[in-house]
């Protein structure tokens, strides 16, 4: 349960909720929520909440086992990395970037919660930052690297015959 910065989740702070169906799609139609306990429950530490979803479709079954979203913002200015790609150290979580003259560059990030594969991360990065995402246990800050982007296969390394 996320904890919301002026209080506590009720209907009236939640703008929608996602059902995530068992293979892990999303189901189509958003659904909302219509009840929150009063108490949290002191054995396990949660909170009761109840949505409710239009199932004309009947697609979803009565005790199907389903993941809800709680639908309560958007963030602005944050970014989707992959998970394999946030490492850490003492100093805390850092990714590597493609920085000047295709050198890989630490930089420190501040990570939020997982979405997925990847990691919300909520500071440290700017647009246009390459985060390398392959090759990570070789790199090193300051070796070079030949940025491509997801679409593109990385370039065959250059070799010389003698």
């Amino acid at each position: 349960l996320v904890r919301l910065p002026g209080g506590r989740v009720t209907p009236a702070t939640v703008s929608g909720v996602e059902m995530i169906l068992p293979d892990g799609s999303v189901y189509p139609t958003k659904g909302h929520l219509n009840f929150t306990a009063s108490q949290i429950d002191p054995k396990l530490g949660t909170l009761g909440l109840r949505a409710e979803f239009d199932n004309k479709d009947s697609a979803i079954m009565a005790g199907q086992f389903v993941r809800a979203r709680l639908l309560i913002g958007k963030q602005e200015g944050v970014y989707l990395v992959p998970q394999v790609a946030v490492m850490q150290n003492e100093q805390g979580q850092f990714v590597f970037i493609a920085g000047a003259n295709n050198t890989a560059e630490p930089r420190p990030i501040k990570t939020g919660e997982w979405r997925g594969k990847d990691w919300v991360v909520l500071s440290g990065l700017k647009p246009g930052d390459k985060v390398i995402v392959d090759n990570l246990i070789k790199l090193r800050p300051g070796a070079p690297v030949m940025p491509h982007t997801a679409e593109q296969k990385p370039a065959a390394p250059q070799t010389s015959k003698s």
